[in-house]
């Protein structure tokens, strides 16, 4: 008895552990709408190149002059960094203009990152591997 009862919590715990790491993941199309671009300009608040997404925090000012906080999510840190980007080349203070995808839910402040550019005209693409890091003419 005592042996089926142990067997069955492994079996459960392993079970439990593996289902984990999918549920943490999810589908863009699900959150975002690919139909609702959304170009945004300000200052960088805070970069976290973290896995299993990246992430950049705008402040923006909106129509009243108040400053709003905008969310974008944006690719792998690795995939990022093979694509041009490199760790703390963009960092809080940064002006920059964020072109991306709205969330679905419109009363969130939030985007799938798809361009992001500098006060100096550098471009990065980050989404997906196909794109790749532009240096702008000054």
């Amino acid at each position: 008895m005592q042996r089926t009862t142990f067997a069955l919590l492994t079996a459960g715990l392993l079970a439990l552990c593996a289902a984990a790491p999918a549920s943490a993941h999810h589908s863009f199309a699900a959150i975002y709408d690919l139909n609702k671009p959304v170009t945004v300009h300000g200052t960088i608040a805070q970069v976290k190149l973290t896995n299993p997404h990246s992430w950049f925090y705008l402040d923006v000012k909106n129509d009243k002059g108040e400053v709003e906080r905008w969310t974008f999510e944006a690719g792998t840190p690795s995939g990022m960094i093979r694509n041009g980007f490199k760790p703390n080349e963009v960092k809080a203070g940064d002006e920059v203009t964020i072109t991306a995808f709205h969330a679905r839910d419109d009363s969130q402040n939030m985007g799938m990152l798809k361009e992001l550019k500098t006060a100096d005209g550098t471009t990065y693409g980050l989404f997906g591997a196909q794109e790749q890091r532009e240096a702008q003419p000054r």
